[in-house]
């Protein structure tokens, strides 16, 4: 059983470019808690920044992945790269819709608990597991290159010029964006964390910062609320979306869990 909870936020913006599926459903405001059980598909989208129609970009991704019937035999980079396809088509229809991108990160638990993380752009995926958060996911960012080849430092990266110039994502139409998937076979551990952001979250909050709001003996609803508080108290001029999942193999759904539902006192803790 995982026990999830998402939340979005539009923050200092005049409306949400931000989206995130759970449960099977698309959401842009608000917060849900629930429990599924595998298989299931998390995710979340960032509308690209400056481009038109970003907030349906991410919904229209997130629409067509929720259509999916996931399972160990899906190829999640075709699916990724055919939902590409579908909003890149769409985008050429009508003015409004034209040049609308979106990034796309998200994990899939299949029917025998492998976990796959899957990423197009700057969102992120961490895992917080022991006290500790690690990045899984690559950014797919200049600045990201450029580290890699050396030519930069880590500092470097924090405060150079193009730093949110992301390379080629869901719908762009001069390239086609590389999606990246991970695989564990082995899936989550029991009272693993797989947490996905949007860059208004993980430009804005470090992963010390992160770590210490995680590490709160708090339901995570509030731990995410938190997260956004501090994303915005920290100058966060973005979107803020973030979809966790935690790993308890033996819990037992807990009813009550849906639309703003205050997390029960049993809750099980991370």
């Amino acid at each position: 059983m995982y026990y999830c909870c998402g939340i979005t936020e539009v923050g200092n913006r005049p409306h949400n470019e931000d989206a995130f599926l759970l449960e099977g459903k698309v959401r842009t405001e608000g917060s849900i808690v629930t429990a599924l059980a595998e298989p299931f598909l998390m995710a979340v989208c960032d509308g690209v920044s400056g481009e038109q129609a970003g907030e349906l970009a991410s919904q229209t991704c997130l629409k067509l992945l929720s259509e999916l019937e996931y399972s160990s035999r899906v190829n999640l980079k075709r699916k990724i790269l055919e939902i590409h396809t579908a909003i890149a088509e769409q985008s050429v229809m009508q003015k409004s819709t034209a040049n609308m991108q979106t990034t796309l990160c998200g994990i899939a638990l299949d029917e025998a608990g492998g976990l796959h993380c899957f990423n197009v752009g700057d969102s992120r995926i961490y895992r917080y597991r022991g006290g500790t958060l690690e990045q899984i996911s690559r950014d797919q960012t200049l600045v990201q290159m450029l580290y890699e080849e050396g030519s930069i430092s880590v500092e470097e990266k924090k405060v150079h010029a193009h730093r949110h110039i992301v390379m080629p994502v869901i719908g762009n139409l001069d390239a086609e964006p590389k999606p990246e998937v991970i695989v564990y076979p082995d899936g989550m551990r029991n009272g693993d964390m797989m947490l996905l952001c949007s860059d208004g979250l993980s430009d804005y909050v470090t992963a010390f910062e992160m770590e210490e709001v995680l590490a709160k003996p708090k339901p995570m609803p509030m731990r995410m609320q938190e997260l956004v508080a501090l994303a915005l108290a920290n100058g966060s001029r973005d979107n803020i979306t973030i979809a966790a999942a935690v790993h308890y193999p033996d819990a037992v759904p807990i009813p009550g869990m849906h639309d703003e539902a205050p997390a029960p006192a049993e809750e099980p803790r991370t």
